[in-house]
């Protein structure tokens, strides 16, 4: 082994931080673990080679010789550690965690569970008007998550007693079990299977919560929705979680902002888009026309000669900015109606108008009967 790269073992570059290290060592050995390949034994000497590089490639000093020699000089003429006896992963920090699966939990998950935690997270949609997002509004959302029990106080025993310790891990909430394997011996720390990693034991429990020191409520909750919010933007209520566990902090509430589209504005960003539709005559001569806006109508004066597919902008007639004074703007895309279906009048004075400008117009009707007479001849 010693004539082999370790980082190539790893399948990293030379240069790789001991993150990188660390990631590249727990996701080959999960490969190659026996527990995974049993009865193989190719996967079993890659397991062997892995832990060997990572020995070598997470320890500062012991990389550093490998670096400048290209070898190592641990317990043994081929520089490797003479096989897996002994070894306590309880003791390897970070190392046990990958071993977990396979040995029936491992010594931080156990140590975890027997401190304060912090209670679970849960999440709420609420859908909102176009109007609410923009101006912002109160809610009272119904939500049923877990109360700390008042009738125990959260311990879980009956009233006027309390918890014990547990005599099998001694309140550790964690038990070491030493397992044999091809690689030889292993020593694991397993959750207590007594007081379930509690470290404590309950010899009476609470008749109105089972034991459990919480029990399922409905809880009615008023959330302040700022105004300018947006479709999937997410607002943390801190504490309305699930309650904290072995003195932990409640968990928080994520309340998921939905909007429904509005049939006349547009949104993008703190920006409002709208049309504006008006008619020939308008758009030549010019004319007053009323405006929708979230605020109500305004009045603007469209010039003579505006195209269709002209943009306008209303300052300040936009949507607020979250937890700021400012507001966007709207911008209005002149739409300029062609009629379809002209009247008799209509289209006098349409030609008159076309012939004053110069335009030569032909007489549809005249155009067809000799278009007809064109067509006899041939």
């Amino acid at each position: 082994m010693a004539k082999k790269d370790y980082y190539e073992v790893l399948g990293i570059e030379k240069g790789a931080s001991d993150e990188e290290i660390k990631k590249a060592f727990r996701k080959a050995a999960l490969k190659y673990h026996p527990d995974r390949n049993p009865d193989d034994k190719e996967a079993e000497e890659k397991f062997k080679e892995v832990n060997e590089a990572y020995q070598v490639l997470s320890d500062s000093q012991k990389r550093s010789q490998y670096d400048q020699f290209g070898t190592t000089d641990f317990n043994g003429a081929d520089g490797g550690y003479g096989g897996f006896g002994g070894f306590d992963f309880s003791d390897m920090g970070g190392f046990s965690d990958i071993f977990d699966s396979f040995f029936g939990g491992g010594f931080s998950s156990s140590r975890r569970r027997n401190g304060p935690q912090k209670g679970n997270d849960l999440e709420y949609d609420v859908t909102l008007t176009f109007e609410e997002a923009v101006f912002g509004v109160e809610k009272e959302i119904l939500i049923t998550k877990n109360e700390k029990c008042e009738k125990c106080n959260g311990t879980g025993a009956k009233s006027g007693t309390s918890p014990v310790t547990c005599d099998k891990c001694g309140g550790s909430g964690q038990v070491k079990v030493q397992r044999n394997t091809p690689l030889g011996s292993f020593v694991s720390v397993t959750t207590c299977d007594k007081c379930g990693g509690s470290g404590k034991i309950i010899k009476e429990k609470c008749a109105h919560c089972f034991g459990k020191g919480s029990i399922r409520k409905k809880k009615k909750i008023k959330v302040n929705i700022p105004a300018g919010v947006d479709n999937g933007n997410i607002l943390p209520i801190r504490g309305q979680g699930e309650p904290g566990v072995n003195g932990g902090p409640a968990g928080d509430l994520y309340v998921n902002i939905r909007v429904r589209p509005h049939a006349t504005f547009k949104r993008d960003g703190s920006n409002i888009h709208i049309d504006a539709h008006i008619s020939f005559g308008k758009a030549v001569l010019g004319a007053e026309i009323k405006v929708p806006t979230v605020d109500g109508s305004v009045k603007y004066k469209v010039p003579s000669g505006t195209q269709s597919g002209t943009v306008f902008r209303l300052k300040g007639k936009g949507i607020p900015r979250v937890n700021s004074n400012g507001r966007g703007d709207q911008y209005v895309k002149v739409i300029v109606d062609v009629p379809k279906k002209l009247n008799d009048d209509q289209k006098r004075a349409l030609i008159q108008f076309m012939e004053i400008s110069g335009e030569k117009v032909e007489d549809e009707k005249k155009q067809s009967f000799m278009d007809k007479i064109k067509q006899s001849f041939k």
